[in-house]
């Protein structure tokens, strides 16, 4: 697809280091989102309004049956639905109806927009408003745009909680808000870390029950866990709450100074943070010790496609020894990268969006030992011998935090010790 606009603010002092290209992209859809928002937002439905094709993407991302009963599903337009010749809403009313009869206990219905219906301009929003009026507050509906005409795959997130954040309640009491989908164990991980530091009201979004939403107001500290949620970030500031600059909780460097943000927000003694992150901190150094030979000196590129690559390249170039030689992302927001601004590594090539043709002629001239890139592309890379790491699946594993770190790290030692066992001429 073309991507004609960059969604990059130029106020928000964009280092100089960073070229903008704008051509052909190569990237899946906000509709992926689903995938792990499903899993986090447990007692809440995804339905979207789209074409086939988004079914089979939707499925195929998630890996499931049509037995498995997941809570998600498409509304598919039909040709008389693109055409205008019948009424969608009445239809949607229908799909919504049979969704409900089969899962009477949904408190959150999502109504996810797509390329077809934002296409043929279906008011979601006002369908949206509709159901709710017809289930007198019995159930939440809240719309969103799944599209990908401009956006890359985790920006469906960013819609989701944008869109979910207008409706938090208020409040002035003091709490630290981490915004940012994350795997329960890692919820519960972190939930201890800022306890044992002194932090006690702790309260994430989206949490696992659609129900208990976060209040917010004036005393919130927001910490961002992704760095993709901008819109998110300018919902919850424009609502009083106070924006943390952090780096992201990648690897042990990156979640001490993650944690050490929030500490620092509510006037914690650099002692207790200190006590609070000596064993985790220790078990993380320890375990990518033990990974670094495998990854010191590699060289690694990356292709714009999770919005993850900034964060993730500082990491894998201060704590495991290898050299980013191209780092590209499809947004740059100066705002949610503030706080890697610091660590970000000299003598590598910076870029926003993307020209792909531009972007794989670069690649095949300077053949890193390992490219991060988009499904689509991954195996006609592998089929020229470059190694390749799926981005898609940093975004599916959970990789937060101390205790992640060393698993953080072997997602990319596994493709390059492959290499080695498989010994495949073709490859070399």
């Amino acid at each position: 697809m073309t991507a004609g606009v960059i969604a990059c603010d130029p106020a928000e002092q964009q280092s100089p280091r960073w070229v903008t290209e704008r051509g052909q992209r190569a990237v899946f859809c906000g509709l992926t989102s689903i995938v792990w928002l499903h899993r986090k937002i447990q007692d809440a439905f995804f339905l979207v309004v789209g074409s086939r094709t988004c079914a089979h993407l939707v499925q195929s991302a998630a890996g499931v049956m049509i037995f498995a009963e997941p809570r998600f599903a498409t509304a598919v337009l039909q040709d008389r639905d693109l055409a205008g010749m019948a009424d969608c809403h009445e239809e949607l009313d229908r799909v919504v109806a049979e969704v409900l009869a089969r899962r009477p206990n949904l408190k959150t219905l999502f109504l996810v927009g797509s390329c077809p219906s934002e296409v043929i301009k279906l008011d979601l929003d006002n369908a949206a408003a509709r159901l709710r009026r017809q289930h007198k507050g019995s159930l939440r509906v809240v719309a969103y745009s799944g599209s990908g005409i401009e956006t890359t795959f985790t920006q469906g997130e960013d819609s989701c909680l944008s869109a979910l954040a207008h409706e938090l309640p208020s409040s002035n009491v003091d709490q630290l808000l981490v915004v940012g989908t994350l795997a329960d164990v890692i919820e519960d991980q972190f939930t201890r870390l800022f306890n044992a530091m002194g932090i006690a009201n702790v309260a994430y979004f989206p949490g696992r029950q659609s129900e208990a939403l976060p209040e917010v107001g004036a005393g919130t500290r927001v910490l961002l866990a992704q760095q993709y949620l901008g819109d998110t970030a300018r919902v919850l500031t424009d609502r009083g709450c106070t924006l943390l600059e952090a780096p992201y909780p990648l690897g042990a460097e990156g979640t001490e100074a993650w944690v050490r943000a929030a500490a620092a927000a509510f006037d914690i003694d650099d002692t207790a943070v200190e006590m609070a992150v000596a064993a985790p901190k220790a078990r993380a150094e320890k375990a990518l010790r033990a990974l670094r030979p495998e990854l010191d000196g590699r060289t690694i590129s990356f292709l714009p496609d999770s919005q993850l690559e900034v964060p993730l390249a500082r990491f894998l170039q201060r704590e495991c020894g290898m050299q980013p030689l191209e780092v590209a992302t499809p947004f740059y927001d100066g705002r949610t990268l503030a706080g890697e601004q610091a660590w970000l590594p000299d003598g590598v090539n910076w870029f926003e969006g993307q020209d792909l043709d531009p972007a794989l002629d670069r690649l095949r001239a300077s053949r890193p030992d390992l490219t991060v890139c988009g499904l689509g592309i991954a195996n006609p890379l592998e089929a020229e011998g470059l190694r390749t790491k799926w981005s898609i699946e940093l975004v599916f594993s959970p990789i937060q935090g101390f205790d992640q770190a060393a698993d953080l790290a072997e997602l990319f030692a596994r493709p390059l010790r492959r290499e080695q066992q498989l010994e495949v001429g073709a490859w070399s």
